[in-house]
């Protein structure tokens, strides 16, 4: 009995092991403020009709985002999610299906989301978006160290205090936020087209925030030449056209950040570096409140402590849409993507525990 006991307990380890070695890669990717009743349901009748929160032409606007199931709402807003992660990866956070994914911390805004994040950790004092180098250690550069990963951890944000978040000052990593073009005496064209387009659009949000389109071709084309085998791309259009007031401009980020993520996967699926041995990890660092509060997030917006989580990629079960799974904070991400390299990310600090329906 004891010896069948030491087979079974060794053949499960060595399966949960492999589970967590098939990946070799993984790409982490946030969507500023974008919601979850977007991903789940689709546009939000209340604010899709509603003439004070768009400027585009309404029957085109209608044409493209409206339906009147939320299942074929967010199929025709998020092609990508639904049609790639619903089938082959995991969707958490339709409220109304029991699934919740929410911050920990009580701010409700963006670098105490972003910390808690990647450091797995709330700290309370971290409670400013201009909050200085944040003095506690984020799963990239804990990746950063491991051997076979150094030099090989990257980020690409489109909003400049992402640098401060990550403290690139500290760990001296590749953070790259607006205005910064890629250095190097090799470049491709792709990344000296990237660096150059950057500039060439007005600075719509201030000079700390570019548009995600170049972040997006940075990542991008640095991913083609380079080879990293961790990324973080922070994205930020949604939250800023939310706080402009502009669903119709909302939804159409949402659209074309589904695309985008979609096209990285597909283009690094087609890479034998990536293919089959790579996770997406995707996020939000916040929600937004409901009806007329839905510009705004913080502790003024209710409800905008609900977030979302979307993984797909080697090693992870296809559950598709989650129902009635256990609670999830944002602070488990970080040590669900070591432990989907097969670490255990340790820091300064305390750091949450993985999700454990992930893997299982």
């Amino acid at each position: 009995m004891r010896n069948s006991l030491l087979i079974f307990a060794l053949l499960a380890c060595s399966t949960f092991s492999y589970g967590q070695k098939k990946a070799k890669n993984v790409v982490l990717i946030s969507l500023d403020g974008y919601r979850w009743q977007e991903v789940f349901n689709g546009a939000d009748s209340v604010l899709l009709f509603n003439k004070k929160y768009r400027s585009q032409d309404s029957a085109a606007l209608f044409k493209k985002y409206w339906a009147n199931s939320d299942e074929e709402r967010r199929e025709k807003l998020m092609p990508f999610f639904w049609n790639t992660i619903g089938q082959k990866g995991q969707l958490y956070g339709n409220r109304d299906l029991g699934s919740q994914v929410n911050v920990k911390n009580k701010y409700w805004f963006s670098y105490p989301g972003r910390s808690e994040t990647l450091c797995g950790y709330y700290d309370p004092q971290v409670n400013s978006n201009s909050y200085p180098n944040n003095p506690n250690e984020n799963v990239l550069e804990f990746f950063n160290k491991q051997k076979g990963y150094e030099g090989k951890v990257v980020a690409f944000a489109s909003w400049e205090p992402v640098a401060k978040i990550v403290n690139r000052d500290r760990n001296k990593m590749l953070v790259n936020v607006p205005g910064e073009e890629v250095k190097g005496a090799n470049l491709t064209d792709a990344q000296k087209l990237a660096n150059e387009q950057q500039h060439y659009l007005p600075e719509y949000f201030g000079s700390e925030i570019r548009f995600d389109v170049h972040t997006y071709a940075l990542t991008k084309s640095y991913i083609a030449a380079n080879h990293p085998k961790v990324v973080h791309i922070d994205f930020a259009d949604p939250d800023n056209f939310g706080h402009a007031g502009q669903y119709d401009s909302f939804l159409d980020a949402g659209h074309y950040l589904d695309a985008m993520i979609g096209n990285l996967w597909n283009t690094m699926q087609q890479d034998p570096f990536y293919k089959d041995n790579t996770v997406f990890l995707i996020y939000p660092d916040h929600g937004r409140g409901v009806g007329s509060h839905w510009t705004g997030h913080g502790t003024s917006a209710p409800r905008s402590n609900e977030t979302w989580l979307a993984v797909i990629g080697a090693g992870i079960p296809a559950k598709g849409e989650m129902k009635n799974n256990a609670q999830i904070y944002q602070d488990q991400i970080a040590q669900t993507a070591a432990q989907l390299l097969g670490f255990k990310f340790t820091a300064n600090h305390t750091v949450g525990e993985p999700v454990p329906t992930v893997f299982k």
